[in-house]
């Protein structure tokens, strides 16, 4: 029997909880090994070679390596699930689910990302409105696919809904939703969290990232008023 699919990871990451949400939809165990980017674990000789570009997530399915949380995510379902609506076969309703997976590959997480990034790395103690607004505007993209429909891809949930909700739910946590503005993003992330994985692949992650920059702003904060 193989072993199982090796999934390098933090739980803080918005890419690598979108691959245990999507790995935790199809009932696959990973074996996962939490990997450390503040001490650059991500850096050392053994792994860069299985991802050269040094970024998480990585999974390596018995020396099957996949890099990009998109990319791995479709492959999981590709390989290990036999519900087509996650990641449909039919060319036309694939390349829509891909269209949404683009729109967070290039908007949602660039910008939660943009927000939080230099507060982890970089000194920065608070995150600038401009930023705040700006990850909100990417929510308008959301909110006009879930017009009359309950995912962003129509009536059933597919891989996109996974990668998105992993990176909304963590802009939430520094640019609200408004409720008013966009309703039915509101209620899609309410859906998106009563699924029974939903907590322990994704909020509970989320929750940390959340607390962990809230700290660091304030130890930035503290470190800059010393220096004065």
């Amino acid at each position: 029997m193989s072993a199982k699919p090796v999934l390098y990871y933090s739980a803080r990451s918005p890419p690598s909880r979108a691959v245990l949400l999507t790995a935790a939809a199809i009932g696959l165990e990973l074996d996962l090994r939490p990997t450390n980017l503040k001490q650059r674990e991500h850096l050392t000789p053994e792994f860069l070679k299985l991802n050269p570009q040094h970024t998480i997530p990585v999974l390596d399915d018995n020396g099957t390596v996949v890099t990009d949380s998109h990319v791995i995510s479709a492959y999981l379902v590709d390989k290990y699930s036999p519900d087509e609506t996650l990641y449909p076969k039919d060319p036309l309703k694939r390349r829509e689910v891909d269209a949404r997976l683009y729109y967070d590959a290039g908007h949602l997480f660039p910008r939660a990302r943009l927000m939080v990034e230099p507060i982890i790395y970089f000194g920065a103690d608070k995150i600038g409105e401009e930023k705040i607004a700006y990850m909100q505007l990417a929510y308008d993209g959301l909110e006009k696919c879930l017009t009359n429909a309950p995912y962003l891809c129509g009536e059933h949930l597919t891989i996109a809904d996974l990668c998105a909700v992993a990176s909304v739910s963590s802009a939430v946590l520094f640019a609200p939703i408004d409720e008013e503005k966009f309703p039915q993003l509101a209620v899609w992330l309410k859906r998106m969290s009563l699924l029974p994985y939903y907590k322990k692949s994704n909020q509970e992650g989320a929750d940390l990232l959340g607390s962990f920059v809230k700290e660091q702003m304030v130890t930035n904060k503290k470190a800059r008023e010393a220096e004065k």
